[in-house]
């Protein structure tokens, strides 16, 4: 049975993915703000947002929220950390994968969990210790204990690029040992499909909190782990994170130690 604050996180996910989908054949007319270079926010990311936030404030007026547009609000030691459009270049080019993702940290340790597809309405949720699902099915991450016919995925992030030979370099380390490498542009519904079974692993450089906190709560939940590429575990501030089952993560974590940067180390 799913807790109360799942309840309200899953209903605001769904209003911010109603917003999403009525804006999808218009994005041509939306207005997109260039953050960084290569980096951008449209208008729907903002109005979903802001539609998650009133739902969360009317359930939790005094918890704080840290989100991908409007930044950090309020100050507790209970943290909302939302990012209301993962896949923004996606779905800005028609490209039909992204998600909205709603984490819920309580002294730093991520305790629930909520990310959503709205186009094949799916719905990953998990709690601390109640395990993780999709669409009310229980999830599990695979068995596979190595490298070896590992489908895993990656992301080149925007605000990364400085990092790109070391990015390449690991890529193709472990895409020696392993069947293939997803790059989809949405690290939480990675992590979302890493907890469903239908990819073995994911790892990226410079994520934010925004980026992988609810996604990492899926993978504890569904059985696995994750880590920084040094194989620490815990939700890395580096943002350089690795995730799977116990086994393959400590397989990726020794396969890219060799060719893994200082600055990433």
């Amino acid at each position: 049975m799913a807790r109360p604050a799942v309840n309200v996180a899953v209903r605001a996910a769904r209003a911010a993915g109603a917003i999403i989908l009525r804006y999808m054949n218009r994005v041509d007319n939306l207005r997109i703000e260039e953050k960084a270079s290569m980096d951008f926010a449209s208008e729907v990311d903002r109005l979903a947002e802001a539609e998650i936030t009133r739902e969360l404030r009317r359930a939790y007026p005094d918890h704080a929220i840290l989100a991908e547009e409007s930044g950090a609000s309020g100050k507790s030691d209970k943290v909302w950390v939302i990012d209301p459009l993962d896949g923004t270049h996606n779905y800005l080019r028609g490209f039909p994968h992204f998600s909205v993702s709603i984490g819920f940290l309580d002294h730093g340790d991520p305790v629930h969990a909520v990310v959503y597809d709205p186009l094949r309405d799916e719905l990953f949720t998990a709690s601390k210790g109640d395990g993780a699902f999709v669409n009310d099915r229980r999830m599990r991450v695979t068995r596979r204990e190595g490298l070896a016919g590992a489908l895993l995925a990656t992301g080149f992030p925007y605000r990364q690029r400085a990092h790109l030979d070391g990015q390449l370099a690991m890529t193709r380390a472990l895409l020696a040992e392993a069947e293939d490498i997803r790059r989809t542009g949405s690290a939480a519904l990675d992590l979302a499909y890493v907890s469903a079974g239908r990819l073995d692993g994911f790892f990226e450089i410079g994520l934010k909190p925004w980026d992988m906190t609810a996604g990492c709560l899926l993978v504890r939940e569904a059985g696995g782990h994750f880590a920084d590429f040094g194989g620490r575990p815990g939700i890395p501030a580096s943002g350089n994170l690795v995730a799977g089952n116990h086994h393959l993560v400590a397989a990726m974590v020794r396969t890219i130690a060799p060719v893994l940067p200082a600055a990433l180390q």
